[in-house]
């Protein structure tokens, strides 16, 4: 691709946002960020962005499930990745996956990575998507 994907961050943590906004800008991305899940929906809608990267937990404890929901339910969204990032797996030991077909069925993501991601991981989940377009 000649211009940079543009990936959409959304977590009401302002350092996280600051930290994944300069790692994935250092490899090549163009980032736009919102810090509810409110504010994400608006701007998902006004960016059009190629990625979305959630936080699961922000308002409510599901707020980043219910934006993944409304993303993936717009034809943009059917056709993008979109990772829910969490702490709860740290916290409680709880693992949320979106592998089986019941999870999908509930959980609308492409991928569910515990924090703190590894940028890596999701630069190379990133690439896989749109190698396989």
């Amino acid at each position: 691709m000649n211009t940079p994907l543009k990936i959409m961050l959304v977590d009401d943590d302002p350092d996280i946002l600051e930290q994944n906004k300069m790692m994935l800008e250092a490899r090549g991305y163009q980032i736009v960020m919102a810090d509810s899940s409110k504010e994400g929906w608006e701007l998902f809608q006004r960016e059009l962005p190629d990625v979305c990267i959630l936080d699961l937990m922000m308002e409510e404890f599901d707020s980043g499930f219910v934006l993944a929901h409304k993303i993936k339910r717009t034809e943009l969204g059917k056709k993008i990745p979109v990772f829910i990032v969490t702490a709860v797996t740290m916290a409680t030991g709880f693992k949320f996956e979106s592998d089986s077909e019941e999870e999908q069925e509930w959980i609308k993501t492409d991928a569910i990575l515990n924090k703190p991601i590894q940028i890596e991981d999701v630069v190379e989940r990133i690439e896989r998507f749109y190698s396989a377009k």
